[in-house]
């Protein structure tokens, strides 16, 4: 993977991580770059569940590969919100 393709991978993750969270109603408790690291491991993990169905590489734009990824990171944003303890 090329330095281009790990760059935009953190951008994709950033997306994701802050799409997950708005997808999550009421507020969570816990910082952005805890939902930054949510979404670049939602994207990572999301883009091999999208492989594995056969549904990551189609022409146009992969709306099952992102409503995976963005699932996942709405479940990581939920369960590290209730996990992480309030101040």
């Amino acid at each position: 993977m090329e330095i281009s393709g790990i760059i935009g991978a953190i951008v994709i993750g950033i997306v994701i991580g802050v799409l997950g969270r708005l997808a999550i109603p009421g507020r969570q408790h816990i910082g952005v770059l805890w939902t930054i690291a949510i979404g670049i491991i939602a994207a990572f993990i999301g883009t091999g569940i999208a492989s594995g169905l056969g549904v990551a590489d189609t022409k146009g734009v992969d709306w099952v590969e992102w409503l995976i990824q963005i699932a996942l990171a709405a479940l990581g944003v939920a369960a590290v919100s209730k996990v992480k303890p309030r101040r």
